[in-house]
């Protein structure tokens, strides 16, 4: 996550806090331009009327009020809700989901994270009774192992926060006159808890620390990590120092200023970048790419705010270093690629995540305002082709990772972006989003995340940021300042979108300011903007500013297909040819063939006919052209990987439309290689379900009359998928779900496979087969017994709700919408493997993820990429691959038999195609990047 703070305080109260204007502060005052001057100076841009902001702003609260209540009737004290099944997430008590329940402590998360939320939504006696909850129920000294960042950012952070407008209201009278300090004792106990992660010689804290035991060995089940992320460690310095002035303890300032220090002094020098991950002890880099998103993102804008916030110069001139290094390297407009720090006109990928959509924001707060308005566009146009923001998406906009866990980022960019311009398209903006949460993240217990943005399935989560961070949002951006009753300007928001007031930056000021910065690099001055801009400078009489920058990125999703090009290759202008393309190379081409040779890199032919591609940077011809080899061998992994998932049959959509759910529930089925091809079908299937007898479908179906015309439940196993569907097609089914026999299995933690024929000739087969994991079939199951006849549609991709019968259904009575008792979470994967058989009883099968890459001969200085069993997709009469960039995303390709796609590449054919080389890889880029040890 990642928020953005204004230049905010300029309006009233600036004169206590003397030392901040040392130099002329020109605040960027977010709200010193009114949204209401700019519009009217700009009759033509749209403008939206009160009445419908504040209807918009309304069904903001309506949206909170649905998410919050329902995690404070089914959930609380857990950390968070699960929406789908209407109930709390316990930590130990579901299957584990990794580094993502790092963040869960068993301190009611939610809870904490949302309690200045409240207030900026002006809930305050809402406010008064969860503070009085956490005061009363939350428990910091549990025995378990959490996230130093994310317990900071969340924990922390929201105890804080919380303080900070629980002082305000009390200070006004009406509110809170009980209240007396309690948030911020249990924040200094949860910052003593933090303090033994910092118990290295670096002064950079382990990731995660035990919040009973701290590191110690063995009770404490940690601190035995290496390895950081830039942000885990650079992200503490604004709740830290806060922390140490609202109490008076200098000792929180002290440690987080020094793992920034320690950061700072280990960027490569001559790019002024930071890596993504970070040996604690030593201070190498471990992950050796760079960019604004997932693992750095919110180091720089702890860097910026802390200026803010503190006051300090030093922190000023760090941000501008490093953002001088993002706009030269980083940034190729509208896009934001990561690069290698040492080779920082080399392109580390070619897709961008999702986390970087905060970056819009800061850059507003840097008063860099046409790249952020160029950024948040082209973020726009690939929400309004996908419905949300992808985790990871590519150059040319397509999904690289189709999740979508409700992050508020882009909100947050919006918000920020109006506040900066006024101008009323970033409102038009924020409604899309509160549209698209309210189409297809709405379920009766809350809001789902996104397991699949193609296919609208949902995950069984809805994190605390969801409302920490999205709802203060787009509740500020339609809100009016009358509308409030404090003054938003007076408070800086941390990473999490908490409260922390600017009169802090004078209060218990016991660090040295001594300017450390300057020791270690020679600043020049006139690069750095001393004072925050002012929006009236930078529109002054062109309120159309902003969408004259817009304008030429309209179509950039649909109808270009930028390539990312290299700061290299720009460079080389009208002079010598570019570097040999991967997306370019053709292996029938000789002088593709002598440039590979230039550039170290051979093709080794196998005797099984398969080929591989080796670079020795070693044998290139120059220093210049190995760093355009081992560029062309990321390029071949890349696409490789890309290629890999197209060649996949996408998942599949099963969504409940019946009475309660109407459509708003949405799980991720498995497609089969057989019947009838929902992609081809846009209407899908809709029906009622019935349950077979027997329930295996291996055998003639003896309750025809139950499954005529209804959509088949059967078990899986015991006989051949193709076989179950052709009993239940005989007896008249029109669509079946085959649900696994595997007890608790889930596509959270198993990768999804596509259902496979028998070996026959399955043309016989025309109605629609999908597979559901245990516990998503559950969900099916269960709503049976409560509700008996339940409908749905099966689908390639789930349909808009039944708004027409969901309207009449709010005249029934109101317990009825949550009469949802499915014990189980359903989740969605974007990876597909192919299963050809049913496993025997008790045996599982083993599914290779597509996504998944591993190196094969790779040293040093030495990469080898194979084609194994790889089908290849059309190519043109020259053997060149299609372009990739397509209007629709992940369009579904012609699925082979198995002969064909397992049929060896014969290299002596005319045609080459390019996919015919690729990798059949195990690992991911990044951990490619990690083993590169030769510095060109």
């Amino acid at each position: 996550m990642s928020g953005a703070a204004g230049c905010q305080g300029g309006g009233g109260g600036g004169g206590e806090r003397g030392h901040r204007w040392r130099r002329p502060w020109k605040l960027l005052a977010l709200g010193l331009l009114s949204a209401s001057s700019v519009l009217a100076a700009a009759p033509g841009a749209g403008a939206m009327s009160k009445e419908e902001k504040r209807r918009l702003g309304n069904q903001v609260l309506e949206m909170f009020d649905h998410a919050y209540s329902n995690y404070m009737e089914h959930a609380y004290p857990a950390d968070e809700l699960m929406p789908l099944t209407c109930r709390g997430r316990v930590r130990g008590q579901e299957p584990s989901r990794g580094d993502v329940d790092d963040a869960l402590g068993k301190f009611s998360l939610t809870l904490i994270d949302t309690l200045d939320t409240l207030v900026v939504l002006n809930k305050t006696k809402e406010f008064e009774e969860a503070v009085k909850k956490v005061i009363k129920d939350v428990n910091l000294d549990n025995d378990i192992v959490v996230s130093v960042f994310e317990t900071n950012i969340r924990v922390l952070g929201g105890l804080l926060g919380g303080h900070s407008v629980a002082i305000m209201l009390k200070e006004k009278g009406e509110y809170m006159q009980w209240y007396n300090g309690e948030l911020l004792h249990m924040a200094k106990e949860l910052g003593y808890k933090l303090l033994p992660a910092f118990n290295t010689t670096s002064g950079l804290p382990y990731p995660r620390v035990n919040l009973k035991f701290g590191v110690r060995h063995p009770e404490a089940r940690t601190g035995t990590e290496t390895d950081t992320c830039t942000a885990c460690a650079g992200t503490l310095i604004l709740e830290f120092a806060a922390l140490s002035r609202f109490t008076g303890t200098s000792i929180f300032e002290e440690y987080a200023r020094k793992a920034l220090d320690f950061i700072w002094e280990k960027r490569q020098r001559s790019s002024n970048l930071v890596g993504v991950t970070i040996n604690i002890h030593t201070g190498d880099w471990v992950r050796k790419d760079s960019g604004v998103g997932a693992g750095i993102d919110s180091y720089y804008e702890y860097l910026l705010k802390a200026y803010v916030l503190l006051g300090d110069d030093s922190f000023l001139e760090r941000f501008n270093t490093h953002y001088d290094a993002i706009m030269r390297y980083i940034s190729q407009p509208p896009l934001l690629l990561d690069v290698h720090i040492h080779k920082p006109m080399l392109n580390a990928r070619t897709w961008m995540d999702s986390l970087l959509a905060f970056f819009p924001g800061l850059q507003v707060l840097k008063g860099d305002i046409r790249p952020a308005i160029e950024t948040h566009e082209m973020l726009y146009q690939v929400i309004k082709k996908h419905n949300f923001l992808p985790e990871a998406f590519t150059t040319d906009f397509r999904v690289h990772w189709a999740q979508h866990p409700l992050r508020p980022e882009f909100a947050e960019s919006t918000y920020f972006l109006y506040k900066a311009t006024g101008d009323p398209y970033y409102l038009e903006v924020g409604k899309t989003l509160i549209e698209n949460l309210n189409k297809y993240a709405r379920v009766p217990c809350g809001f789902a995340a996104m397991k699949d943005v193609r296919t609208g399935s949902h995950e069984d989560r809805m994190d605390s940021f969801f409302l920490a961070e999205m709802f203060k949002y787009l509740y500020l951006l339609f809100a009016d300042k009358e509308d409030m009753i404090f003054d938003i300007e007076d408070y800086i928001f941390t990473t999490e979108a908490h409260l922390l007031p600017l009169w802090l930056s004078t209060t218990n000021q016991t660090i040295s300011k001594k300017n450390t910065t300057t020791e270690y690099t020679e600043l020049d001055d006139s690069n750095f903007d001393w004072t925050c801009p002012n929006t009236q400078i930078l529109f002054p009489n062109d309120p159309m500013f902003a969408q004259s920058i817009r304008e030429p990125l309209k179509n950039v999703v649909d109808k270009s297909c930028p390539r990312g090009i290299s700061r290299a290759e720009e460079s080389l202008g009208s002079g010598p040819k570019p570097p040999l393309r991967a997306r370019d190379f053709m292996a029938s081409n000789p002088e593709h063939l002598e440039i590979l040779k230039k550039m170290g890199v051979s093709l080794i032919h196998l005797k099984d006919g398969r080929v591989q591609l080796v670079q020795h940077a070693v044998q290139a011809a120059s220093s210049l052209d190995a760093e355009d080899g081992l560029r062309f061998m990321q390029e071949m992994i890349e696409l490789s990987s890309q290629q890999q998932k197209e060649q996949q049959l996408p998942p599949r959509a099963v969504q409940i439309v019946s009475h309660p759910f109407f459509g708003r529930v949405v799980l991720t089925a498995g497609p089969a290689q057989f019947g009838m091809d929902l992609s081809k079908h846009k209407a899908g299937t809709r029906g009622f379900v019935a349950t077979i007898k027997p329930y295996n479908g291996c055998s003639e179906i003896t309750n025809p009359e139950a499954v005529k015309e209804k959509i088949a439940l059967m078990q899986r196993g015991q006989c051949m998928f193709a076989e179950k569907a052709r009993n239940i097609q005989k007896a008249g089914a029109i669509g079946g779900i085959v649900i696994d026999d595997n007890e608790g299995s889930s596509s959270d933690t198993a990768p999804l496979f596509q259902m496979a024929g028998d070996g026959k000739n399955t043309d016989d087969i025309t109605i629609p087969m999908l597979f559901l994991f245990n516990k998503e079939g559950n969900i099916i199951l269960d709503a049976i017994r409560e509700y008996e006849a339940v409908e749905v549609l099966l689908s390639d991709k789930a349909k808009d709700r039944d708004l027409e019968m969901e309207n009449m259904d709010q005249n029934l009575s109101e317990n009825d919408s949550h009469k949802q008792n499915a014990e189980e979470a359903t989740s969605a994967s974007q990876d597909v493997g192919a299963v050809s058989e049913e496993p025997e009883e008790g045996e599982s099968s083993d599914v290779t993820d597509p996504d998944s890459l591993s190196p094969a001969n790779a040293d040093s200085d030495s990469v080898s990429i194979s084609n194994q069993d790889s089908y290849v997709p059309g190519t043109d009469k020259a053997g060149a691959p299609e372009p990739a960039c397509t209007r629709g995303d992940n369009q579904p390709q012609e699925q082979k038999t198995e002969a064909e796609s397992n049929s060896k590449v014969n290299w002596d054919n005319k045609v080459q195609p390019m996919e015919s080389i690729l990798a059949d890889w195990n690992e991911d880029i990044e951990a490619f990047e990690m083993m590169e040890k030769d510095e060109l």
